[in-house]
C-alpha cells in the first residue's frame, strides 16, 4: 500500500488498532520537493500523530496497533536540521512529535566479518542495522546519575534508542581504551570504537554502591 494521504492510508488499513503482522518490509522512500505532478508538495502543519518513548506509534491520541501501518510511516519519516521530524509522503508533508528518538533497538547479534567484530541491532520495527563510520553508537551520560541514555544511527537524522537489555550485553562485550589519556569502555565494530563509558573511579564505585 503506497503512502499517498496519511488520513487515506490509515482509513485504508481498515483500522488504526488491533495486532499487526509479525514483521514489515520498508518500502523504498518517495521523492523529496514536489509531488508526481510538479507541483509543491502540500504543507499539513501538524500531523496528530506522536510516538511515544517505547516506540509506540500514536495517531489522534490512540496507538496504532498495525505494524505494517507503522512499518509504512517510518519509511517516510525525515528529520529536519532543527530537529524537528516530518512525514513525507509524495504528495504531502507534515510535522510529528517524537519523545526521544523514533526507534527502539531491541536486539543485538554479534559475528565476525572478516575478522573483525561486527554488532548488527534489530529495531522494533525489524530494521536491521550494523554498526559502522556512517550508523555510528553514542551514549549521553548523565553526570549526575551516571545514567546512560544509549542510541544507534539508524538513517540519516533518525536513531534509535537502545534497550536496557540490549546495552547491557553491549557492556559485557565492552573492552576498555584510552582515549584522551583516559581508559575508556566501548564496544568495537567495523573496526571502529565506540565509547560507552569512562572507567569509574574508586570514590564513584563507592557512591553508586550508597
Amino acid at each position: 500500500m503506497p503512502v499517498g494521504r496519511v488520513d487515506e492510508a490509515l482509513k485504508q488499513s481498515g483500522s488504526s488498532h488491533g495486532p499487526g503482522r509479525a514483521g514489515c518490509l520498508t518500502p523504498k522512500a518517495p521523492p523529496r520537493g514536489t509531488a508526481p505532478n510538479g507541483r509543491p508538495k502540500h504543507d499539513c502543519g501538524d500531523f496528530d500523530m506522536r510516538i511515544a518513548r517505547d516506540g509506540t506509534w500514536h495517531y489522534k491520541g490512540s496507538p496504532i496497533g498495525r505494524k505494517e501501518l507503522v512499518c509504512l510511516f517510518s519509511s517516510v519519516l525525515r528529520r529536519e536540521p532543527d530537529g524537528s521530524y516530518w512525514l513525507e509522503t509524495p504528495v504531502e508533508r507534515g510535522r510529528i512529535t517524537v519523545e526521544d528518538a523514533p526507534f527502539v533497538a531491541v536486539e543485538v547479534f554479534w559475528r565476525r566479518c572478516e575478522g573483525r567484530q561486527c554488532l548488527t541491532f534489530r529495531t522494533n520495527l525489524d530494521e536491521m542495522v550494523t554498526a559502522d563510520a556512517d550508523h555510528p553508537i553514542r551514549v549521553s551520560i548523565d553526570h549526575r546519575t551516571r545514567q546512560p541514555s544509549p542510541y544507534i544511527m539508524v538513517r540519516p537524522g533518525l536513531e534509535a534508542r537502545i534497550n536496557r537489555a540490549v546495552f547491557y550485553e553491549l557492556v559485557a562485550l565492552a573492552e576498555t581504551e584510552v582515549l584522551g589519556g583516559r581508559e575508556t569502555l566501548g564496544v568495537w565494530s567495523e573496526g571502529v570504537f565506540f565509547p560507552i563509558d569512562e572507567m569509574p573511579d574508586e570514590s564513584s564505585i563507592g557512591a553508586a554502591a550508597e
